[in-house]
Formats: C-alpha cells, sequence, structure tokens
C-alpha cells in the first residue's frame, strides 16, 4: 500500500448542502458529504448489507444507510445502529475548488 495522500475526488460545487456522492478512486468507493459547508469522506459501502452510503439520507452529520437506515456519523464513521461495525473515515480538505480526501491507494 501507497504512503497515504491526498487525492481530488471532487468538485465542491458539486456536493450541495446536506448531500452525498460516491466517488471512485482506483478501484476503491468512497462517499463524501457536505455538511454545513464541512466536507467528510468515508467508506461507501455499508457492513450490513453492502449498500452505498453515498446513496443514504444526510441529516445534522448522520447519513442513514438506503437500504435498512443503519446510521453512521460522517466524521468518524461510527455506527450508531451497530457500534461494532464502524466504517472509515478519511481526512479532507479544499484545494482550488475541490474536494480532496487523504488516503492510502492500493
Amino acid at each position: 500500500m501507497e504512503a497515504p495522500h491526498f487525492i481530488p475526488v471532487i468538485e465542491t460545487s458539486r456536493l450541495s448542502e446536506g448531500s452525498g456522492r460516491t466517488v471512485e478512486v482506483k478501484g476503491r468507493r468512497f462517499a463524501v458529504f457536505n455538511s454545513a459547508g464541512e466536507f467528510f469522506a468515508i467508506d461507501d459501502t455499508c457492513p450490513h448489507v453492502g449498500a452505498s452510503l453515498g446513496d443514504g439520507f444526510c441529516d445534522n452529520g448522520i447519513v442513514h444507510c438506503p437500504m435498512h437506515g443503519w446510521a453512521f456519523e460522517i466524521a468518524t464513521g461510527a455506527c450508531r445502529s451497530n457500534p461494532r461495525k464502524p466504517v472509515n473515515s478519511y481526512p479532507t480538505r479544499i484545494v482550488d475548488g475541490w474536494l480532496e480526501i487523504q488516503v492510502g491507494v492500493k
């Protein structure tokens, strides 16, 4: 695995307030979110049944899986529905209008 580095994934203008999207980086899927003007990134796949968290409903820093409603904190990846099933979260930054996430890419 490469050392972690920031990768541009989406223009911030394409990620409206309260929304999420799924982005792919070298075969890996990440869910990215805009919550009150802050941007977050977590693993896209819900550990319950594998649904896309980027397609989930996001409100007050929590994304709800579109399949069965499991709730995840977008800042930390903690799972409120089953604390033993968190997802990874990733540092983000904005550079020249692009959301970048910091990941080690396989």
